[in-house]
């Protein structure tokens, strides 16, 4: 009979150097011609999505849209927020909506966020959309 192990398979090898780090952006909705586009040190507002729960991607953990929540605000560029989101939503302008890939590194790294269900090392998954800057 086929062997069945009776513990879970060990972890992924550790990211090798040519890993990438960072993110990657896939535009859902392009913003309108001429749009504002975030200078460092302004104030962004956005609805965000987040999946990667469980290290699971098409799993949510968050998201402005669910009852009780408000668009969120934060100022960009100052290390307010991970790095996915500072240096993404700076190349994104107002009305635009895309998903952020954000590797470990550019989310919440080696301590994940147990609160949110956010596994150590994880990727995580942002769908975006710039709704003002002030």
């Amino acid at each position: 009979s086929p062997h069945i192990p009776t513990r879970p398979l060990p972890a992924a090898p550790p990211a090798s150097p040519h890993t990438p780090m960072g993110f990657t952006k896939d535009v859902i909705t392009p913003a309108p011609a001429g749009a504002a586009r975030p200078k460092k040190g302004q104030t962004v507002t956005v609805h965000c999505t987040g999946f990667g729960k469980n290290s699971d991607l098409s799993k949510k953990f968050w998201s402005t849209k669910d009852p009780g929540q408000e668009p969120f605000t934060f100022q960009i560029g100052l290390g307010g927020v991970i790095k996915a989101w500072d240096e993404g939503v700076m190349t994104m302008a107002v009305g635009e909506k895309a998903t952020i890939k954000a590797t470990p590194d550019y989310a919440y790294g080696a301590g994940g966020f147990p609160a949110w269900g956010i596994m150590p090392n994880s990727p995580l998954n942002f769908e975006i959309e710039v709704l003002s800057i002030k």
